[in-house]
């Protein structure tokens, strides 16, 4: 009896061992809506698995709340897309440095018919006739890095929020579903490039992209490792290595052919 008692004693020791050597391979991430809606993270965690057998897990909020949870110590890294307040974040001692890994872009979405013809402007004109129109405008309302996007845009039209209006609704809630809110108001609204896409891939759209390809639309999404000074329980070996696989060649062609419909959701731009 004692020893079955010591044999089961032995396998408990070892699976607890066992257990535990599995938790330290396993990477906790904040990262945005957008890199959940679109799939690309079950693509990112497969492939990064496979190179490193680390197990990455994630927790898909905006990006305001991301930077947060980083603060916090609730996680090991970020992907997020808000770069002056990524800098902010690092400045203030929390993160270890911002490593560019790839981008996309925004676009104003609208009825077909676009009410407040905005097709073609740019993006100033487009918020201004938007709000000369009335026409309905919904915003993530989250603070996002699209909301954080928005907020900006609207100071560059010269313009303040317009939080105060019946015709901007803030939905509080991920992109796929703002979109979904906007088609259902035949109303405008701010997305990135990629989750469009997700969004016109379910068939028959609503909403087109109607502004796009102006300069202050650019989307950049970066890498931060927490740092282990501020969280002395982060992660930081397996931080680090996911920061630089995904600025590696592998990680950089595993974003450039992750596409829906053919059509490129993300393009790599890790500095070499």
């Amino acid at each position: 009896m004692k020893r079955i008692v010591v044999l089961a004693a032995v396998v408990f020791t070892l699976c607890a061992a066992v257990a535990a050597q599995a938790q330290d391979k396993v990477l906790m991430m904040a990262t945005t809506t957008s890199t959940d809606n679109t799939g690309l993270l079950p693509v990112l965690a497969d492939a990064f698995k496979k190179d490193t057998g680390v197990e990455l897990r994630w927790t898909a909020v905006g990006t305001g709340k991301a930077l947060e949870l980083g603060k916090n110590c609730d996680v090991d890294v970020l992907l997020v897309h808000a770069p002056k307040a990524e800098k902010e974040f690092v400045e203030a001692g929390s993160g270890l440095g911002r490593t560019e890994v790839m981008f996309n872009d925004f676009v104003i979405l609208g009825p077909k018919d676009d009410p407040a013809a905005v097709k073609g402007k740019t993006t100033s004109e487009a918020l201004k006739a938007i709000a000369a129109a009335k026409a309905p405008f919904i915003s993530r309302g989250d603070d996002s890095g699209t909301h954080k996007m928005e907020l900006s845009l609207w100071k560059d039209a010269a313009m303040p929020a317009p939080d105060k209006e019946q015709w901007y609704v803030q939905a509080g809630q991920g992109m796929m579903a703002t979109i979904v809110m906007a088609a259902e108001r035949k109303g405008y609204t701010l997305t990135d490039r990629a989750t469009y896409f997700t969004y016109e891939a379910k068939g028959n759209p609503a909403l087109t992209v109607l502004v796009e390809g102006d300069k202050p639309l650019l989307n950049q999404y970066s890498v931060i490792v927490i740092n282990p000074e501020k969280c002395p329980k982060a992660k930081v070996d397996l931080a680090k290595a996911f920061n630089d696989w995904m600025a590696s060649d592998k990680g950089q062609k595993v974003i450039a052919d992750f596409k829906t419909d053919g059509k490129q959701l993300f393009t790599p731009n890790a500095k070499k």
